[in-house]
């Protein structure tokens, strides 16, 4: 969109009245979006979104601006304006841009913009007939279809020239199950950083029975028992426990303002030897990769937890100059109209060596957690709740029955050091959108399957 020789303009005159560092960012984004719900098309939402901001680091303190006018003349006034709201006694060096390669982390086969809108309707009635299919009790069924496609552009003051495209293709069912005034939700919403090639992983077919499955075990699911108890969690989206109580404390956000538990632990223990995990934004075709973090640094896989001890955090680039320590290609914006920070892209314990049916059968009486839902943590002290979406009890070693109503509560902090056993069924794949400073982002969550010990289960 802008050439060279303007970013570099924009860039001097945005350091003009002093400046460690100058970053510009654009973006071009395209997003389509289907909702079904109760038999009818409720929603259709198609449109392009444009704009760029312009960030002036000095010392450990930031000026933001951005337009949703990206033209040479709202850009060049863009970079004045930053330039009148920075006062500082020295000026960072301006190197000629270099562009970066592209790395091809997050590519279409099929291009979703070349889909018609009509196909994307196919797709989410025929989920819609699916989920309804799948039993008589199923009752209601909301479906919802997304994909969009970012193209970014990030020059810096240090010579970084990087662009960017980011695709992504979502579906999402919700089946709500019911039968004598009882009612009961089942929900599978799997995401990917690919296009329309998508659907031959994920067959609406499949999300939608996958939705409604749960939907109907939870309908015959007894209340779950209270109290401390050992857990198994299981793969995929039991990952989400480790990305919020555990991830954002090691994002430099926090750690850098003395604001995580993980603050001035580099180099400790902090779980059990048996956890490693790993944030990692080079994974093809996953919800949470990228070719270039948002400051124009190459994602990577970075070690957070090695046999327990702390080896990594996440840092962005101002974490960096706070901390001392270097970046780690974690920075991350929802878009042009957010200062990028530190953020996780694919987080998950990685693979260990025990099987499922060991871990179960290791259990007196306990939880077997399948899926886990929505919850709360407070980051600064870790503490959480997670509600189980799909659970079942386990007696003298085996899976006795399903249960519903349970929530997993604790600290982040510490169910680390009470993980005694670690899977080998990893499973990279959870799909959410991760909400913090810099917006709302994409971002996967994993694990194998886990067993902590005394994790106290809340029910009824």
């Amino acid at each position: 969109m802008f050439s060279d020789s303007l970013f570099q303009s924009v860039i001097r005159t945005a350091l003009s009245r002093g400046g460690d560092y100058c970053d510009v960012f654009v973006e071009e984004r395209d997003d389509t979006g289907v909702t079904f719900d109760n038999g009818k098309i409720r929603g259709i939402t198609s449109g392009t979104t444009a704009g760029v901001g312009i960030r002036v680091i000095y010392g450990v303190n930031y000026v933001y601006l951005y337009t949703g006018n990206p033209t040479e003349a709202t850009l060049r006034e863009l970079a004045e304006r930053t330039a009148q709201a920075v006062r500082w006694e020295k000026t960072g060096n301006l190197g000629p841009l270099t562009e970066r390669p592209a790395r091809d982390l997050v590519r279409p086969q099929i291009d979703p913009g070349s889909i018609a809108l009509a196909d994307k309707v196919d797709v989410v009635e025929r989920a819609n007939q699916a989920a309804r299919d799948h039993a008589p009790v199923i009752e209601e069924v909301v479906v919802r279809y997304a994909d969009h496609d970012q193209r970014v552009t990030i020059a810096t003051s240090d010579g970084v020239l990087a662009r960017d495209r980011r695709v992504r293709t979502r579906l999402a069912v919700q089946s709500i199950a019911a039968r004598d005034g009882k009612k009961e939700t089942g929900f599978y919403g799997p995401g990917r950083g690919r296009g329309w090639e998508f659907f031959n992983e994920f067959s609406p077919e499949a999300v939608a029975a996958e939705a409604s499955r749960i939907a109907v075990v939870r309908l015959d699911a007894d209340y779950a028992p209270q109290g401390k108890m050992p857990v198994v969690i299981d793969n995929e989206f039991g990952g989400v426990i480790f990305h919020e109580a555990c991830g954002h404390p090691l994002e430099a956000t926090s750690v850098a303002n003395d604001a995580s538990v993980f603050s001035g632990r580099f180099g400790e223990r902090i779980a059990n030897e048996v956890v490693n995990a790993v944030d990692d934004g080079t994974l093809p075709g996953a919800w949470g990769s990228l070719d270039y973090d948002d400051e124009g640094s190459p994602t990577r896989r970075n070690q957070l937890i090695t046999e327990g001890v702390l080896t990594s955090y996440m840092i962005d680039r101002l974490g960096s100059i706070k901390m001392g320590m270097p970046g780690t290609g974690s920075s991350r914006r929802e878009s042009y109209k957010y200062a990028p920070t530190s953020r996780m892209t694919n987080t998950y314990i990685d693979r260990g060596t025990d099987s499922l049916e060991s871990m179960i059968g290791s259990i007196d009486h306990g939880l077997y957690c399948v899926k886990l839902g929505g919850g709360s943590v407070n980051p600064p002290t870790t503490d959480f709740n997670f509600a189980v979406q799909e659970g079942y009890l386990v007696r003298n070693g085996k899976i006795d029955r399903p249960v519903k109503g349970a929530s997993l509560i604790g600290k982040g902090s510490e169910i680390l050091m009470n993980i005694e056993m670690v899977g080998d069924n990893l499973d990279v794949t959870g799909t959410g959108m991760c909400g913090s400073l810099s917006g709302s982002i994409p971002a996967a969550v994993g694990q194998p399957a886990i067993k902590v010990s005394g994790l106290v289960v809340g029910g009824r």
